[in-house]
């Protein structure tokens, strides 16, 4: 298991010396992050719950870390995190499904 404190640290360290070889891409990335805040249309704390379920579909353990600890602190419970995990967990089979498709597909044609 992630030793999640350590990783948000390690990525914070080599995020600075990012931001020293390509500020303005970082200062893009940190646009990106507050745009949610400008438009206020989901709360913070759904707007977490979305990053931790992306953060799952596309299996970033950065994401989950600094998403969790972020999730923490704006009171979300466990309970609305396994609720937004269940929509993850869904969203994957779901896609493995519409891929499974495509196989039968390339099999009839080959």
């Amino acid at each position: 298991m992630e030793d999640w404190k350590q990783a948000r640290q390690d990525i914070n360290t080599r995020a600075m010396q990012l931001n020293a070889l390509t500020p303005d891409t970082m200062k893009g990335i940190a646009a990106l992050g507050g745009a949610g805040d400008k438009t206020n249309h989901l709360d913070a704390k759904t707007r977490e719950l979305i990053s931790l379920a992306v953060a799952v579909t596309t299996r970033c353990d950065g994401c989950i870390a600094f998403h969790a600890a972020a999730a923490k602190k704006l009171g979300v419970t466990v309970e609305e995190i396994g609720e937004a995990l269940g929509v993850a967990i869904n969203l994957n089979a779901g896609a493995a499904v519409v891929y499974s498709t495509h196989v039968l597909d390339a099999f009839d044609k080959a």
